[in-house]
């Protein structure tokens, strides 16, 4: 992506983007400092939202909380199936950009009558009905999106979750300044045309790594970027069945694929199926890959950033309004009063 280039700068989408290494420079860690206190002896940490607001924010934070020495609980779960769960043990981050989605709203309106009293609001706007139903809100410093496909917001995100969770274990979070810079080195790389090529004529993209919130974050990016259909498989399940129904008319795209099993991604996948593989790697790999900065601890956001590029390539070589789809709205289910 390029700014100076009037096919990428005309977009909103683009633009936003590329706040994104601004964002990561600029961020605070001790905005999350005030939730603290809520964290008595006992009590795990619960993150829910919806689509986005969810995918990479939460799941991110639960893959790096278990590389650590034990420090809490972190799970999650959408908002409506989150209705049935016992939460009283459990901080609560309820997560809305808008700051009124439905089942949010629904979800935080249910703990305020339960008398919850750590249920907490995270979102992109001031004054928005969330904050009637928490005991307290983080409103994200990256400003509004005009793009419907939420980026720059999810990131303020997961660095919201990285610092709370890094707050409770009175661990520092350094090295903002040069995750910063990798995050423009990925964003503004040049991607090779055969692999545009190759994503843009796929009927379907598969996204295939780790349950970290990258690549599941990456499917639904795919749907709103460039209007294709897309599945996220975690871990090795593409192995386990779903070849049965791949073909040589897609396209598998690995984030950071694990050393072991390449061979037999290459063998049922490749040469069984006919699906072409790329990978998105902080080193080569056995199949196409498009080479990115070790990001060390911020590693899974350079991995996102990167997803995004190559997404946005294939939308402009497509010649896709990337900030209008037709039916993708900027607030999937919107809260109406009654």
């Amino acid at each position: 992506m390029n700014l100076k280039d009037k096919k990428y700068n005309k977009f909103a989408l683009v633009r936003e983007m590329m706040e994104t290494p601004g964002i990561i420079r600029s961020f605070d860690p001790k905005v999350s400092g005030r939730f603290i206190k809520s964290f008595k002896s006992g009590r795990g940490l619960f993150l829910t939202g919806e689509g986005s607001s969810r995918l990479f924010p939460a799941k991110r934070t639960i893959f790096a909380n278990l590389k650590k020495d034990f420090l809490l609980p972190v799970i999650t779960e959408g908002c409506t199936q989150s209705l049935e769960y016992n939460l009283k043990d459990f901080v609560v981050f309820v997560a809305s950009n808008s700051g009124q989605t439905k089942e949010v709203i629904r979800l935080a309106s249910s703990l305020k009558k339960k008398k919850h009293n750590a249920v907490f609001g995270l979102t992109a706007n001031h004054n928005t009905r969330l904050e009637e139903f928490t005991q307290g809100t983080h409103v994200l410093k990256c400003g509004k999106e005009d793009a419907v496909a939420a980026t720059k917001s999810v990131i303020e995100q997961g660095l919201f979750y990285d610092s709370l969770l890094r707050n409770l274990g009175k661990e520092k979070m350094i090295g903002l300044t040069k995750a910063a810079a990798q995050a423009e080195e990925v964003l503004t790389a040049k991607i090779d045309r055969k692999i545009i090529n190759l994503i843009s004529k796929a009927d379907m993209i598969y996204f295939v790594g780790r349950d970290n919130g990258v690549a599941a974050e990456l499917a639904l990016k795919t749907n709103e970027i460039t209007r294709k259909k897309s599945a996220f498989y975690e871990g090795t399940f593409a192995l386990h069945g779903i070849e049965e129904v791949m073909n040589k008319n897609e396209v598998l795209i690995w984030v950071e694929p694990f050393d072991y099993d390449q061979d037999k991604f290459m063998e049922c996948i490749v040469k069984g199926a006919g699906v072409n593989v790329i990978a998105i790697s902080k080193k080569k790999t056995i199949f196409p890959t498009i080479v990115i900065p070790d990001g060390g601890q911020y590693a899974e956001y350079l991995q996102l950033l990167a997803g995004w590029n190559v997404l946005v390539e294939t939308g402009i070589s497509l010649k896709i309004d990337l900030d209008h789809p037709k039916r993708a709205r900027k607030v999937g289910n919107e809260y109406v009063p009654e």
